[in-house]
């Protein structure tokens, strides 16, 4: 028997209808979205401009708004460096983010600021959020982009982007959102939200892994100024060269259709699973990381007194998988970024795990960690 899987916001498993959508681009359909000259390619290519309808559509947007890219960190490093060249020659060189970013966020704004770039880290509260009143006090006249995260990858904390886009809509300063952890799950708050550029990640939404896109809102028929950070063939409008990977453009099309009929009900769903397991969770003494009330309902970060992660994590994994951090960074064990800045300390931080969970999970039997955590305990 396989552990139960409980990793979700690392990568949720593939939709089986989504593999269904794909598989015939897989195996009877070889033509190229870029071929034009063929019934293959034209055939190819209105699978891709279905698809790009399909992803457009959850969040009111329009078809051409949608660039295809690899996923949410190709995304934010279009979006951010995409910039860069604008900035600088129209002397724009101020940027504002958030200290719990994702690295796909915070790695490209360390190369921005080697090349000249200000970039200002907004701090967040003890609940794993940024105030808005932070961002504001931030902007200035030269402020080029603002980049926030919709929800928090490690606490699942949903961040106040309603309010931050209303502080930016008189103003020049541009707005990017890194929607990996929401895209098709908070479809509500989605589809008000205002900004310029939007990452999508297919992995996090039972899409294959590989395929994302990244929303570029046009305005009286223009695109915000955003260049082209690789070269080679001018496709996506020229801002993603590359061939068309037209089975997973098919597969985030249909993850994305699921999604808008069926995220009330995924919600609902996980929403009593999170309320059962905080219920199993009192029998031990434990601190839930990041305001409850602004978090997701799939996921849960929460530190166990005295029980190193690890450990935990370890007692129970021939029953249960989740994880004490992000995927993309967990090779590297160093303290969370994100718990460090919510004013965590090293203890803390080692005491604490992410258990995410989503479509297939019925239950979570929180029996085997209350057990390992008991044991784990009487040992220190």
């Amino acid at each position: 028997m396989k552990p139960l899987y409980l990793d979700y916001n690392a990568t949720t498993p593939l939709d089986p209808r989504v593999f269904e959508a794909m598989t015939p681009w897989f195996l009877d359909e070889p033509g190229n979205a870029g071929s034009r000259t063929h019934e293959y390619g034209k055939r190819a290519k209105d699978a891709v401009e279905t698809a790009r309808s399909q992803v457009a559509e959850i969040l009111n947007a329009k078809p051409e708004e949608i660039v295809f890219t690899s996923g949410a960190t190709e995304s934010n490093n279009l979006a951010l460096l995409g910039l860069a060249k604008y900035g600088e020659e129209h002397n724009r060189k101020h940027i504002v983010s958030t200290a719990i970013e994702h690295k796909a966020v915070l790695e490209p704004l360390d190369d921005l600021a080697s090349r000249g770039f200000e970039v200002d880290l907004a701090p967040v509260t003890s609940g794993g959020y940024v105030e808005p009143d932070e961002i504001k006090r931030r902007l200035r006249p030269d402020t080029l982009l603002v980049s926030a995260m919709h929800a928090n990858n490690e606490t699942g904390v949903m961040q106040p982007l309603l309010e931050i886009a209303e502080l930016l809509a008189d103003s020049a300063t541009l707005f990017h959102v890194d929607a990996a952890q929401t895209y098709g799950k908070e479809v509500e708050e989605l589809k008000q939200l205002r900004c310029d550029f939007l990452s999508i990640s297919g992995h996090k939404v039972y899409a294959p892994k590989g395929i994302g896109a990244l929303y570029v809102r046009r305005q009286g028929g223009r695109r915000p100024p955003v260049s082209a950070i690789s070269f080679g063939g001018g496709q996506e409008r020229g801002l993603r060269p590359g061939t068309m990977p037209v089975p997973l453009a098919v597969g985030l099309g249909k993850a994305a259709e699921l999604a808008s009929t069926e995220f009330q009900t995924r919600r609902a769903q996980a929403a009593k699973l999170k309320e059962q397991l905080l219920a199993d969770l009192r029998a031990v003494d434990h601190t839930i990381n990041g305001d409850p009330t602004r978090s997701q309902s799939h996921v849960l970060n929460v530190s166990f007194s005295g029980v190193d992660s690890e450990a935990l994590m370890m007692a129970v994994r021939e029953d249960l998988a989740f994880s004490n951090g992000s995927a993309c960074t967990s090779a590297r064990y160093n303290p969370s970024h994100v718990l460090t800045a919510m004013g965590l300390d090293e203890y803390e931080i080692d005491c604490s795990v992410r258990v995410s969970w989503g479509v297939g999970v019925t239950t979570i039997p929180a029996g085997g960690i209350v057990e390992a955590i008991n044991k784990l305990a009487s040992l220190t």
